[in-house]
């Protein structure tokens, strides 16, 4: 029978999703279990990765007897998976914690705050790619070492998510370029750990796994997992990639001159380069095909949705009531501005800004608000895009969306019209089990290149272009909104001693 499947898995922060993907990129079946998050202090945010594989295990069967005779086609096995867990092994392969902190875990951020005291980002972001922030790895590395010794004194190996469901698979130890990328401990011109940035932290190199391209064979399926998840030993697994990569594969931006825009809780935009972008306010992610991947977070995303939902209307209405009633509202919302930092911003040295609205008057009904709240996440973007496309010395042609915000047709004409940059939308919303199945395509020979893989497994529903109008009133708009911006900034240390 012909080795015509990929078995995609994707560990995300909420489950594990196993998916059968097709050599035309069609999904045949999705098996999805959920897990928990463990929250045992203010801040803090941790899963055990023994719940990870069990997710595995249930998920791949699941799939496996949804579609029969499924386990002698599959040609490889494919994970991406959430960035920035810290997992340690060690020498036995055992796990030397329990529950790991994840990337939305904040307890380091005495750690980012010293580092930012004691260092110029002159002098590291050419030699780490990236701002500090508490999701990367390196200063997870540090907790555990000051606050859980034994844990990393006797971890031979640190390794993401993904990692640790290959090493069960495989019973090998391998970290990626995407996820190595974002660890704050790979130099970006060498491509490997930067011995100076792990002497600078405190930490030792040797335990570091060896990186690897995602488009390699790492190994096999061994016969411990293989009776676990019904699996054929011998399945090729792939090294793979962290979920945000490969989902930027499986949406089709994987080139320089694309843009993504993904629109969950939160909102990151991305372009891609082909060389880093240095900047405080700027990460970089390397791609799977082998590019940089610059991107910039909106922390309210389609939370401002969510919390004029509850804040407006106690949840009795739906989120398509919402937009139905912004609708009514002309572009602009009659010069309504809302800034969208309820949560505050990830970088930067105002990290505590706050959200507002600004212009309010007489005549503004709630359709003017709940306009101006997709508008005011749409002009943060917008300034991002503007740092990025400065930089990088140009606009992106096309920006690709995706996530829960790329159902919504108004938001993606705004946004388009903010951003006066027409927006592709991909057909299949399953754009991490797509990358997955590119990078197999990849890995057995199929596809020369990831760019050809996406090429030919991608495809868009719709194309939602600028509506000109528009576009000149939100470029009158974006100059006060980002005055606005600036100006807010000397209040927020006031506001916070009102506490």
């Amino acid at each position: 029978m012909a080795n015509d499947l990929t078995l995609a898995i994707d560990v995300g922060t909420g489950s594990v999703r196993a998916g059968l993907v097709d050599e035309a990129g069609r999904i045949l079946a999705v098996s999805v279990r959920e897990h928990d998050q463990i929250v045992p202090a203010f801040g803090w945010s941790e899963q055990r990765p023994a719940d990870w594989w069990k997710g595995v295990v249930v998920s791949v069967r699941k799939v496996l007897d949804a579609l029969p005779g499924a386990r002698d086609r599959i040609a490889a096995v494919a994970a991406c998976g959430q960035m920035h867990g810290t997992v340690l092994i060690d020498s036995a392969g055992n796990l030397t914690r329990e529950a790991v902190p994840l990337w939305n875990d904040k307890r380091t951020m005495d750690f980012v705050s010293l580092f930012e005291a004691r260092n110029d980002p002159s002098e590291y972001l050419s030699k780490t790619g990236n701002p500090p922030t508490p999701a990367w790895p390196a200063f997870k590395l540090q907790w555990i070492r000051d606050n859980d010794p034994e844990a990393y004194a006797s971890a031979s190996a640190v390794l993401m998510p993904k990692d640790y469901v290959n090493f069960r698979l495989t019973g090998l130890p391998a970290m990626d370029r995407t996820e190595a990328a974002c660890s704050f401990l790979m130099n970006p011109g060498t491509g490997d750990w930067s011995g100076e940035i792990c002497e600078r932290l405190g930490l030792d190199r040797a335990k570091l796994a060896p990186i690897r391209n995602s488009l390699d064979i790492l190994g096999t399926v061994n016969a411990a997992a293989a009776a676990e998840t019904g699996l054929r030993e011998g399945t090729p697994v792939l090294v793979g990639g962290g979920d945000f990569p490969v989902a930027l594969l499986g949406s089709g931006v994987c080139r320089p001159g694309l843009g993504s825009e993904m629109l969950g809780t939160s909102c990151i935009v991305t372009l891609v380069t082909e060389d880093p972008l240095l900047h405080p306010e700027i990460s970089n992610i390397g791609t799977v095909e082998g590019d940089w991947g610059a991107f910039m977070l909106l922390e309210t995303g389609g939370d401002g949705m969510r919390w004029a939902r509850r804040a407006f209307h106690d949840k009795a209405l739906s989120y398509a009531d919402i937009v139905a009633e912004a609708a009514k509202a002309p572009a602009g919302s009659d010069r309504l501005l809302f800034m969208p930092y309820l949560t505050g911003e990830r970088f930067g040295t105002h990290r505590n800004a706050r959200a507002q609205f600004f212009g309010i008057a007489a005549s503004h009904g709630l359709a003017h608000l709940h306009r101006a709240v997709l508008e005011g996440v749409a002009f943060g973007v917008a300034r991002h895009l503007r740092m990025m496309n400065e930089i990088a010395g140009g606009a992106p042609e096309r920006i690709i969306a995706s996530g829960g915000g790329s159902r919504t047709e108004l938001w993606l004409k705004i946004k388009a019209s903010a951003y006066n940059t027409p927006i592709l939308v991909p057909e299949e919303a399953e754009c991490g089990l797509i990358g997955c199945a590119a990078m197999a395509g990849v890995a057995t020979g199929r596809f020369s290149s990831a760019t050809a893989a996406a090429s030919a497994l991608v495809r868009y529903g719709r194309e939602i272009t600028p509506d000109p109008r528009w576009v000149d009133t939100y470029r009158h708009m974006q100059v006060v909104w980002e005055k606005l911006y600036h100006h807010s900034q000397a209040l927020y240390d006031d506001l916070d001693t009102l506490a």
